[in-house]
């Protein structure tokens, strides 16, 4: 049986109790169609497999403004003028939010659990005493941390970067920010680390040095790997892929992109990657495709859930719905054995008019739904279908004779070229690809 759900003082979603699994006929928007957590696949619950978290910033900070209009939405956990009277009030209401939703983990930023102080002494104190009272609540829930990180993004000392500023002073300022988060992360038994680099990257080559910001970037990254290590810190550290927004061009721009950087400043044994939905099609690609860079370099930490709209060029973080698109995705998770110490975590927020507090619920239980059945199609697919055995079918040349020698390196450029004018043009064999699309449809 779930853990009763947690409340404070205060109850923030009164008339919203446990979400419960009602089955897909159900017509109730407070219970889950697919996702029942215990349901046994693969000798694995749903749970297991899909690891679900919510994230703090847009759940309980973001309120509809957007950069064409003020906060549309208001929150109950508002309620005083002191920061960190609202902070601990905000808290309740995630972690009640957190077990009525019925998910094991949820992420934060430094900024969303703690208020800015007016020094960086006053930072750090915020931000211990908000992760000491998240320590008191994870263990009287059972609620545990996906990934924490800092958010150096925000603050005007970042509009030329974090790690990558012209500045020196600004560095140490994000240096200060990184390590009070790996502090609360470590506290808070957290099982990843992230860094998105919202402003690390530039706007105009003419006043930028970019050999000198990676080299600075990198160093970085070492020195923060280094301290969460020496604090106790045994989990991965996650780079975020982006190409822009806020900045013309930033340096982690997709993921083929991270995975080149950090095996040239040799971070990858330490780092790998957390890959958003949304960031993958603003980049021009698709949300498998992301992943599938990254489970090839065998670099996969954690994703994303989310989606963009096809027919705006920024990041909207909208809710996932759609289907096709995440059983490519699971597809790729599943070939790959699963996510470890990852999740899906979702990093998305309601639309601008959907104002009732119902309504945050409403959009988590379609997200966790919508991956819950993209799971067990991509599953029925791989194991009720010859899809897989047929891509492996594509390349039986490479298995034996000369084409397993080419792989293993043993022939030249001459011997290849040999064989070209001894077996004579190719016989041409088709891609298939109608048949494996339609299979995925078959499985829908």
């Amino acid at each position: 049986m779930r853990q009763h759900y947690f409340v404070g003082d205060h109850e923030y979603f009164p008339g919203i109790g446990n979400i419960p699994y009602e089955g897909r006929e159900s017509d109730n928007p407070l219970a889950f169609k697919f996702y029942q957590h215990d349901r046994l696949l693969g000798g694995k619950t749903l749970q297991q497999h899909l690891r679900f978290a919510v994230c703090y910033w847009h759940t309980f900070c973001a309120k509809g403004s957007d950069a064409f209009g003020a906060d549309s939405q208001t929150f109950p956990w508002d309620i005083s003028s002191d920061m960190m009277v609202c902070a601990r009030a905000r808290m309740d209401a995630a972690f009640e939010f957190f077990t009525k939703l019925g998910v094991p983990y949820y992420c934060f930023h430094d900024r969303d659990m703690a208020p800015e102080g007016a020094s960086v002494i006053e930072s750090e104190q915020n931000l211990a005493t908000m992760a000491t009272l998240a320590k008191e609540r994870q263990d009287v829930t059972g609620m545990k941390l996906l990934w924490g990180t800092a958010n150096v993004f925000g603050h005007p000392r970042y509009m030329n970067g974090a790690a990558t500023n012209p500045e020196f002073s600004v560095v140490t300022h994000a240096a200060a920010q990184v390590k009070a988060a790996l502090d609360a992360t470590v506290l808070l038994g957290g099982e990843n680390y992230v860094f998105w680099g919202g402003r690390e990257g530039y706007s105009t080559l003419l006043n930028s040095n970019t050999r000198r910001e990676l080299d600075h970037l990198a160093r970085f990254l070492e020195l923060a790997r280094d301290y969460g290590r020496s604090i106790g810190f045994k989990g991965n550290f996650l780079i975020e892929p982006k190409p822009m927004e806020p900045c013309k061009h930033q340096y982690d721009f997709d993921a083929q992109t991270v995975i080149g950087f950090l095996r040239h400043y040799r971070l990858a044994d330490d780092f790998k990657l957390n890959i958003e939905a949304n960031h993958a099609t603003l980049a021009g690609h698709s949300f498998a495709h992301e992943l599938q860079m990254c489970t090839d370099a065998g670099l996969l930490g954690s994703i994303d859930a989310n989606r963009g709209d096809p027919q705006n060029g920024w990041d909207t973080d909208q809710f996932p719905t759609d289907l096709y698109d995440a059983v490519h995705a699971m597809l790729v998770v599943l070939a790959d054995g699963g996510l470890n110490s990852g999740g899906f975590n979702f990093d998305a927020r309601v639309r601008r008019e959907s104002v009732d507090l119902e309504d945050i619920f409403v959009a988590h239980i379609g997200g966790m739904d919508t991956f819950a059945r993209a799971l067990d199609v991509a599953y029925q697919i791989r194991h009720s279908s010859d899809l897989s055995a047929r891509k492996l079918g594509r390349y039986t040349s490479f298995d034996s004779g000369d084409g397993a020698r080419f792989e293993q390196g043993s022939m030249s450029l001459v011997s290849l070229r040999d064989l070209a004018v001894n077996e004579g043009e190719p016989v041409s064999v088709s891609g298939k690809q109608e048949w494996y699309e339609n299979v995925i449809n078959q499985y829908l």
